[in-house]
């Protein structure tokens, strides 16, 4: 693994704990894959507490994030979460996974003291899980957050929240979440104990990926009546929290799915040079051996984009633009290496034998989560065209 990982820009001190981290997910968390406290809906509670134990007893819990208050640079950051996901289980263990990890970053920036040392504390700790309430059904807020429809209304000193919420990650059994609804001042976010009566669990969604504790939840929120100093930050300012959240959330799903996609071309490498047909290892036939070099290709790629982002944002720069770009490139790029690996496998690559056909899933529904490659190329021309008027006037 540290082969495949850049290390110039990269504190010693981070490189140290990163081949901790890489030692504990082999070690410690991989042998838990097959641990039957796994469901469609993801790792149960018990697992998910077992695992954070043990990451605690190691020193490792929450390694992005040393001492539970300083953070990394994103440089960093992707030398310690690119091994955290060698395991789909890793992020779990470590609390280095989504929603948690982009929630954590954003709590860090937006948060007062009084919130942080309320609803930063327990999820930096491990010790609580959070969801981020954004999307919204047909017709709300999603990869347009312009159309969001859950409202908030002032009552006194309290506001009042309404609407229906989707594909909300991690709410059910979640300890805090972030709300993000509109008010006649623009999107305001707010942060809730949970779980709470008035928001309340619709359905849990069967979906194609299910490494993520506690699934993806719809949600409906009934008057859910919270105090003023609940709110994150400012009202009307929901949006740009948003972004401040996303752009270097986008990043560290590649960082972790990257590690995730190292581990499975070495599962698929060990399979090609121990399995035999037409009387010699499968890795000596062109058609798979082709298929993993151009998966180093692709891991290669994946990783210097991923570094290149993160020195950006590690510059002060908003970032949009580069964590679009390198959204899709790494996605796109990851889906090709999952691909490849599950064929190389044949039918053993299908099977739940391995991680392989696990990491296939995930990414494929990574292509759409924080937006799916369409929307990053959409917005990616429209500042295409607005660069370019820019320079005809």
């Amino acid at each position: 693994m540290s082969a495949l990982l850049e290390r110039r820009g990269i504190s010693d001190r981070a490189l140290d704990l990163a081949d901790k981290v890489e030692a504990f997910v082999r070690d410690v968390v991989a042998p838990f894959e097959q641990d039957p406290r796994q469901g469609a809906h993801g790792p149960s509670e018990e697992l998910v507490a077992d695992l954070r134990d043990r990451a605690r007893a190691a020193g490792l819990m929450t390694p992005h994030i040393p001492g539970g208050t300083g953070h990394l640079t994103q440089r960093e950051t992707a030398a310690v979460l690119i091994r955290s996901g060698l395991s789909p289980l890793g992020p779990v263990a470590l609390n280095t996974a989504a929603p948690d990890e982009g929630n954590m970053f954003l709590l860090g920036k937006v948060a007062s003291d009084d919130l942080k040392d309320r609803f930063l504390k327990p999820l930096v700790s491990g010790d609580a899980r959070s969801a981020f309430f954004m999307t919204e059904p047909d017709g709300g807020a999603g990869s347009d957050p312009s159309m969001m429809q859950t409202t908030c209304k002032p009552d006194g000193n309290h506001w009042v929240i309404n609407g229906r919420k989707t594909y909300i990650t991690g709410a059910v059994g979640a300890k805090v979440g972030i709300v993000m609804a509109k008010s006649d001042d623009g999107a305001c976010m707010f942060l809730v104990d949970l779980p709470h009566p008035a928001i309340k669990t619709v359905r849990i969604l069967d979906t194609i990926d299910n490494s993520m504790p506690g699934g993806h939840a719809e949600i409906e929120i009934d008057n859910l009546r919270l105090p003023a100093d609940q709110m994150l930050g400012a009202a009307g300012e929901g949006f740009r929290y948003a972004q401040v959240r996303l752009a270097p959330a986008r990043l560290s799903h590649c960082m972790r799915w990257l590690g995730a996609c190292v581990r499975a071309q070495e599962i698929a490498t060990d399979y090609a040079n121990r399995r035999h047909a037409f009387g010699k290892p499968l890795i000596e036939h062109e058609g798979v051996g082709f298929m993993l070099a151009q998966n180093r290709i692709d891991l290669k790629q994946a990783e210097l984009m991923t570094l290149w982002c993160a020195d950006v944002l590690d510059s002060g720069a908003y970032g949009t633009t580069e964590s679009s770009m390198t959204k899709v490139a790494v996605s796109e790029a990851l889906m090709r290496v999952a691909d490849n690996c599950v064929q190389v496998m044949g039918g053993q690559g299908v099977t739940a034998d391995t991680i392989v056909e696990k990491v296939f899933r995930e990414i494929r529904a990574f292509r759409i989560y924080d937006g799916p490659t369409e929307v990053h190329k959409w917005s990616l021309a429209g500042k295409i065209a607005r660069d370019w008027k820019k320079t005809q006037s």
